[in-house]
């Protein structure tokens, strides 16, 4: 009886456990995602991958002190940059926008590859551990860029031109001792 109970309890158990996260009759969050492209990544994110978008990748330097190079071009005239600092800002802005968009073509490819594994039903430990590391290994790759171009960028700028910054984009005044610069 006590063993019976117990094969009972662990069937309720793990059917609980296993089942789906939405009410029955409503689709999964997910329903719809298999017409898209890439399963993995939204047409969005296609999109932000294909032109070298940030993605929010940047966000650690961004909010703290370190600017982007879009971002300084987009406020150009408000950071009243020299002819100079601008020319230099531009090249920034190309150099990473062509990096970014050659390795978003890449992440691309390496989700597609993920995703053909499980479409060709050859998918198997080794095979999806391969694959799921490239495509973080190039996702890391793509975030490092995002962020190394943020460094250059602030050595472009004056300190003044880095809190006008901090301020144009609405981060507030309070001064963050981790850079060294006021908000």
């Amino acid at each position: 009886m006590a063993v019976a109970t117990l094969l009972f309890l662990s069937l309720t158990m793990q059917a609980s456990a296993e089942a789906p996260s939405h009410a029955p009759g409503e689709h999964s969050p997910y329903a719809g995602r298999q017409r898209q492209e890439l399963g993995a990544l939204t047409d969005a994110q296609l999109d932000d991958l294909r032109v070298g978008r940030g993605m929010s990748f940047a966000l650690p330097a961004e909010l703290n002190g370190y600017p982007g190079p879009s971002h300084v071009l987009e406020l150009a005239e408000g950071l009243e940059l020299t002819p100079a600092q601008r020319r230099r800002t531009e090249a920034l802005f190309a150099e990473m926008q062509a990096e970014a968009v050659r390795l978003g073509e890449r992440l691309i490819d390496s989700e597609r590859a993920l995703e053909a594994l499980f479409a060709d039903g050859r998918a198997e430990p080794q095979s999806v551990m391969r694959a799921t590391t490239e495509a973080a290994r190039l996702r890391g790759e793509l975030r490092a860029t995002h962020l190394t171009y943020h460094l250059e960028m602030k050595q472009v700028l004056t300190a003044a031109q880095v809190a006008r910054y901090s301020h144009l984009r609405g981060y507030g005044r309070d001064h963050d001792s981790r850079s060294g610069f006021t908000k």
